[in-house]
């Protein structure tokens, strides 16, 4: 039985070995995959959340609250303020075809008088306020002077991404929001303190702290290396069911089923024997995935994976992968009758199962019914796994039932294909 076994094995890997385009498939494509989808998106990632992106500015304002806008720009790390180019300032029409071309990502037009306009519209209303209190019984009301309100304007490159012109807004909203703060403050203190050296709290009282949902404690932020290396290396897996459905239907084709059915050799065995070979196939290029974010990633400038004391987890999910995958290669294989159904049926299929189950796209960014549709992913069973003992840091209980949903779509799927054959052979 086991020497058995051991033929059906090595007849197997000798049959993969000879299909250099195969192997080609299994391990060389998912590697260039991840290596070049993990480098791209760390480029998109780093200009919203991280890199250093360079901005021009043009400063028509030259005042305190002009300088309090660059000053705090620089201070984040992620901006570089660029407000002359050749020793030249830079104008509001050269800016504007800079970024037009694509050079820049982003300019920022401080309007004239910024600074004056700002002060006058700050005192007028702090008049009013202590007139209607009657704080000032001698105070002659004045005619108030018109001001046009400031008015930033930002030119953004049309390529750029929704997410980083929102994240802009947002910090260019905030740091006009401080200033005028601050001014309205200042503005009181000259009225209302009698002491020039007292002076009104300005630090903000409402502050924000993030703190990890993790039961642990322990606080993880999601890179492109925590989502690529699990998400391709499902990829990879699920994409043996293109070689392991086309040998399946050579072996019908050449007779050599034929051959197994009339020798004392089981069915089971033929099946048994494949399930192996791909599964140490899956291993293989599971772990050749994790030593690529491992220890290439930090060569080449991505963020190294980190792997910690997950390990063995890790390797349960991507065992139960492949099975899943090579359930799924058996039945494509069993059902299909020749070479050119097997491979674009299985190849579009994997595509599909990936594109529901969050590889390309994560699933939350989805519309509704497709978050519902990825649920029937195998692929998405999988990922959700890696992500609950990456991101989450969970045990061995705590995906169990992806674990036994991928088992039981690897039983399921085999139960047909050998229910298929049956049939098959009593016609």
């Amino acid at each position: 039985m086991m020497f058995k076994l051991w033929l059906s094995v090595k007849k197997e890997l000798l049959l993969l070995m000879r299909d250099i385009g195969g192997v080609i498939i299994l391990f060389v494509m998912p590697l260039l995959l991840l290596i070049a989808v993990t480098m791209v998106q760390k480029g998109s990632f780093e200009s919203i959340l991280g890199s250093e992106v360079s901005v021009l500015l043009v400063d028509n304002d030259k005042d305190s609250v002009a300088q309090v806008i660059i000053d705090n720009l620089g201070e984040t790390g992620e901006l570089v303020v660029v407000d002359s180019i050749n020793g030249q300032e830079v104008s509001e029409q050269q800016a504007k075809d800079l970024v037009h071309r694509g050079v820049y990502q982003l300019a920022i037009i401080l309007p004239t008088k910024l600074t004056t306009n700002l002060q006058v519209h700050v005192q007028q209303n702090v008049d009013k306020v202590l007139t209607e209190l009657d704080f000032s019984m001698d105070s002659v009301a004045e005619v108030p002077r018109i001001v046009d309100p400031g008015q930033v304007i930002l030119y953004f490159d049309p390529a750029t991404q929704a997410a980083f012109k929102t994240a802009i807004r947002m910090s260019i909203n905030k740091l006009v929001s401080n200033v005028e703060s601050r001014a309205i403050y200042k503005t009181f203190q000259q009225e209302l303190v009698a002491d020039p050296n007292e002076d009104f709290s300005q630090q903000q009282f409402i502050s924000f702290k993030e703190e990890s949902a993790a039961a642990s404690g322990r606080h993880e932020i999601p890179n492109a290396a925590q989502h690529n290396v699990p998400a391709w290396s499902l990829f990879a897996i699920f994409f043996i069911v293109v070689p392991l459905s086309i040998n399946i239907v050579k072996e019908k084709s050449q007779g050599t089923m034929v051959r197994i059915s009339t020798s004392p050799t089981s069915y089971s065995i033929f099946v048994v024997g494949k399930t192996i070979c791909y599964l140490l196939i899956s291993l293989i290029q599971f772990y050749l995935m994790v030593l690529l974010g491992v220890f290439l990633f930090p060569v080449i400038g991505l963020q190294a994976f980190q792997v910690d004391d997950n390990l063995f987890l890790l390797s349960v999910i991507a065992l139960f992968s492949g099975l899943a995958a090579i359930g799924l290669g058996v039945l494509i294989g069993t059902i299909a009758s020749t070479q050119e159904q097997s491979a674009p049926f299985g190849a579009t299929l994997t595509v599909v199962l990936a594109a529901l189950g969050g590889i390309w796209v994560p699933v939350f960014v989805m519309p509704v019914f497709m978050q519902r549709l990825s649920m029937i992913s195998p692929m998405n069973w999988g990922l959700s796994a890696f992500y609950d003992v990456l991101l989450r840091h969970a045990g061995l209980g705590d995906i169990l039932s992806e674990i036994i949903l991928l088992f039981l779509f690897f039983v399921l799927t085999l139960a047909l294909a050998v229910f298929y054959d049956k049939k098959e052979k009593a016609v």
